[in-house]
C-alpha cells in the first residue's frame, strides 16, 4: 500500500530527537552515542508506521530498538506513535538496508527483525529480497554468534523461498515464540483470516 505524501515529513524527521541524522558515521559507536554499554541493540528493517516498533520497545525497555525505514512519510507516523506513547528506547534511521555494513560494526546488533517485506515476486528481482543470500551475508556480519533474524510474512512463496535461502547459508531455523507484537499489516491480515508465516533464523 502506497503512503500518502506528507509535506511535513522531512522537516519533522530532521527535527525529531528520535531521528539519527548521520547513521553512516556511527559504526562501532552506537553504545557510546545512544545506549548503555550492556544494553542490547535490536534492528528492525522497514518499520513502516511503527505499530510493531512501539509494542516491541515497550515489551523490552532495556533494549535499544533501531528502526530503519527509507520512506519518510511512513517514518513520521511511526515517530508520532513513539512520541505520543512516551517511548524512550527507539531511534529511527532513514536509510536503505543495502547500507547496513556502513552503519554497524561486526557483531554490534544482537537481533534483527524483518516484518512483511516486499516479496519482489519476479525471478529477476530475487536479489532484492531481504532474505536473499547477499543480505544474509550482511546480517551475518552484523550479528554475533547466537544472534538471530526474526522473520514474518504473509507471502507463502516468499516464506518457502526464504527458508531455503536461510538453510542454504547455514542458518539454524526455529519456531518464533507466540504472541509477538503485530504490524499494521499483520493485524489486517489476521482479521481477514490469512495465515502468517514466522521463523527465527540463528546465524551460523
Amino acid at each position: 500500500m502506497r503512503m500518502r505524501f506528507k509535506p511535513y515529513a522531512r522537516p519533522e524527521l530532521l527535527a525529531c530527537d528520535f531521528h539519527v541524522h548521520e547513521p553512516l558515521t556511527h559504526a562501532g559507536h552506537w553504545h557510546e552515542l545512544y545506549a548503555r554499554p550492556e544494553q542490547p541493540l535490536h534492528l528492525e528493517l522497514g518499520c513502516g508506521k511503527g505499530r510493531f516498533t512501539c509494542e516491541q520497545a515497550l515489551r523490552e525497555p532495556d533494549v535499544l530498538l533501531l528502526a530503519l525505514e527509507k520512506v519518510p512519510d511512513a517514518m513520521v507516523v511511526a515517530m508520532e506513535r513513539v512520541v505520543e506513547q512516551g517511548i524512550p528506547n527507539v531511534r529511527f534511521l532513514d536509510r536503505d538496508a543495502e547500507l547496513l555494513p556502513e552503519m554497524f560494526a561486526p557483531g554490534e546488533i544482537s537481533r534483527l527483525y524483518i516484518n512483511f517485506p516486499d516479496p519482489w515476486p519476479k525471478k529477476k528481482q530475487f536479489k532484492r529480497r531481504l532474505t536473499a543470500p547477499e543480505f544474509l551475508d550482511k546480517y551475518r556480519a552484523l550479528l554475533p554468534e547466537g544472534g538471530a533474524v526474526w522473520f514474518k510474512t504473509d507471502n507463502g512463496p516468499l516464506f518457502d523461498w526464504s527458508l531455503e535461502s536461510f538453510r542454504g547459508c547455514g542458518w539454524a531455523l526455529a519456531d518464533m515464540p507466540e504472541g509477538t507484537p503485530m504490524t499494521d499489516y499483520e493485524a489486517r491480515f489476521t482479521e481477514m483470516g490469512l495465515p502468517i508465516h514466522r521463523v527465527v533464523a540463528t546465524r551460523p
